[in-house]
């Protein structure tokens, strides 16, 4: 029996994650269009019929239409299926690593969210709004008050620490970063503090240096193409959050 109140646990963490990040995508969809994202209901963007309750089951709503709109047949993106199974994920990976439904657990989630959305947003539009940067930057004050075991120092530190450097970089060499990705560093800074975003950045710009060194050797891009690059800074901003410290150590144990 207590077997199966655990299963339960976390498949309710996963049901809300992938609940909360179905409205994320809704997010992604609408915002770039000038669209409100609290009005309205959810309708299909072919045949504009609104969707019932129960299209919009996350996850099992795809797998039970097979993919379709009810309406009029037309194809449901897979990503919207994919952002919602993330979400899930990223529920049960926060109360893993924090401990279940903790303060922590609850910052790091919304923190993947605004990233989740960051990023999508920049593989569709090559733009980066200032309101997510600023949400980051509030996390990390939510941070500093409800767990205030990283200093204030840190954390204005880390605000600065890789955003100045990709600020007079930008300015030395045009088009190497957008200020998107500088804020986007600046306000995770402040929720990650100097080390971890020293590692965030580092993860990011290793993966997105190493995708743009992929596409000019496959010869989909050249020297002056510009890709997302907010997406690999998210990634590393993530990957930071949950094995910064392991990082970090591991790193200066090498030196």
């Amino acid at each position: 029996m207590p077997y199966i109140a655990y299963a339960v646990l976390w498949l309710l963490r996963f049901a809300l994650g992938a609940c909360v990040f179905s409205f994320l995508g809704v997010v992604v969809w609408r915002l770039p269009r000038r669209e409100s994202v609290v009005k309205g209901r959810s309708h299909c963007p072919v045949c504009g019929r609104t969707l019932s309750a129960a299209e919009l089951l996350p996850c099992l709503s795809y797998l039970l239409q097979g993919g379709k709109c009810r309406g009029c047949g037309a194809k449901i993106p897979a990503r919207d299926f994919w952002i919602e199974v993330l979400g899930g994920l990223c529920s049960c990976a926060c109360a893993y690593a924090f401990g279940g439904e903790t303060a922590q657990a609850a910052l790091a989630f919304a923190v993947l969210g605004i990233l989740t959305v960051v990023a999508l947003m920049d593989m569709d539009t090559l733009e980066i709004y200032d309101r997510f940067p600023v949400l980051l930057f509030v996390c990390g004050i939510a941070a500093h008050i409800l767990i205030p075991s990283l200093g204030i120092k840190s954390r204005l530190i880390g605000c600065v620490i890789v955003s100045v450097p990709m600020l007079l970089l930008a300015l030395i060499v045009p088009g190497g970063f957008g200020g998107g990705d500088i804020k986007l560093m600046f306000g995770a800074g402040f929720f990650l503090g100097a080390k971890l975003t020293v590692v965030a950045a580092f993860i990011g710009i290793l993966l997105g240096g190493g995708f743009g060194a992929l596409l000019l050797a496959q010869k989909k891009a050249n020297r002056k193409s510009q890709f997302a690059f907010g997406p690999f800074l998210c990634i590393g901003i993530a990957i930071a959050m949950f094995f910064g410290e392991t990082i970090a150590d591991w790193y200066m144990g090498l030196l």
